[in-house]
């Protein structure tokens, strides 16, 4: 099984999936304005969390790549590259944009197949990236969080507003993990005692 599948299917298709409403605790403001134009360009994933993570699937995962191109009719080409040895594994998909800004879809397969919504949660463009993802698989929905850098160095603070939006959804630490531990400030040091704010849970449409 090849790193990208095993990936996909840790943050997918794992039997252990969360029957329980997310909690509604504290995380950032959603964005009223997004600029596409300056969100484009090249960021790291450094931090990835989801309802179908377990611990023991973290090495699975090393820092990769995502590069979104912004086309003429306003969707984002997202072109994702992670190495594992001597190897380098590649997949892209399409980023729809939606009414609300933000806010986008990804359509997997052919007609009937779940469509995955994805969230823009934070960003200040420069330097960090927060995105929400959610779609139905058997039934249950498989929610997922990822962490974006422009560099491998975070702005203080920004492990915290991850923890947050983890915790909003109802995810604990064993559903987390950071992809660049030593490789820049703050990412191995990120503590689950995190004290958040007091603002709503992102809602799905």
């Amino acid at each position: 099984m090849g790193p990208w599948r095993a990936l996909w299917l840790w943050l997918s298709l794992h039997r252990v999936l969360w029957a329980q409403t997310p909690v509604p605790l504290p995380v950032q403001p959603q964005l009223s304005q997004f600029h596409s134009e300056q969100f484009q360009g090249a960021w790291f994933v450094l931090g990835l969390a989801g309802n179908a993570f377990k611990k023991q699937d973290r090495p699975l995962l090393n820092p990769y790549a995502s590069l979104f191109e912004l086309r003429r009719n306003s969707h984002f080409e997202v072109s994702n590259s992670m190495t594992r040895g001597q190897r380098c594994d590649s997949w892209s998909y399409l980023l729809m944009p939606t009414s609300q800004p933000a806010w986008f879809t990804i359509a997997h397969g052919g007609p009937g197949t779940d469509t995955e919504q994805v969230q823009v949660v934070d960003t200040n463009y420069t330097s960090f990236a927060l995105l929400l993802s959610r779609r139905q698989a058997a039934g249950h929905p498989v929610i997922r969080v990822s962490l974006l850098g422009r560099t491998w160095t975070l702005p203080p603070g920004t492990p915290d507003k991850f923890i947050c939006l983890c915790k909003a959804q109802g995810l604990t630490r064993d559903n987390v993990a950071f992809l660049a531990m030593g490789r820049g400030r703050g990412q191995g040091q990120w503590s689950w005692q995190t004290q958040c704010g007091s603002v709503t849970a992102p809602q799905w449409p």
